[in-house]
């Protein structure tokens, strides 16, 4: 009788140490609103002040949108403009770097998508690196300024 006491008190042991770090390995979204310019463009109204924003895949911008991830990131970029205002041009370069997030749709993590974006005058593309699934403040990236519309 108290092997069976002994073995059911481990498994609810594991059963509990396993929750709790499952628990502290999830990351949290901000599940921010974005706003609207029009269907095709987002609001952004600042440019961040951190280098790496959005330009690293450690500081990835969040659009947010499991159903419209692919036309979020669209809107994003097309509130974006150069450096002096200019129109951008940009490709999605495919997907990269996978984080953990807690809108995964299988698992933790999910994929950033990169796009290579340009304007005239530019010497080379920027790449910019975009999280689909979660949803923060949006930015323009430092050395981009925000398209007026």
């Amino acid at each position: 009788m108290k092997n069976k006491l002994f073995i059911v008190g481990a498994i609810f042991s594991l059963m509990a140490c396993s929750a709790k770090k499952n628990i502290a390995n999830k990351i949290s979204s901000n599940n921010v609103q974005q706003t609207l310019i029009n269907d095709y463009t987002f609001k952004v109204t600042e440019i961040s002040t951190d280098p790496s924003y959005g330009l690293s895949p450690k500081n990835p911008v969040e659009v947010g949108g499991k159903d419209s991830g692919p036309k979020n990131e669209r809107r994003y970029l097309n509130a974006l403009a150069g450096p002096n205002g200019e129109a951008l041009t940009y490709f999605r370069a495919g997907s990269c770097c996978p984080i953990k997030s807690d809108n995964a749709l299988f698992g933790n993590s999910v994929m950033l998508d990169n796009y290579r974006v340009s304007w005239e005058g530019a010497k080379d593309t920027v790449s910019i690196y975009i999280n689909m699934y979660d949803s923060g403040v949006l930015k323009a990236p430092k050395g981009f300024t925000i398209r007026e519309n």
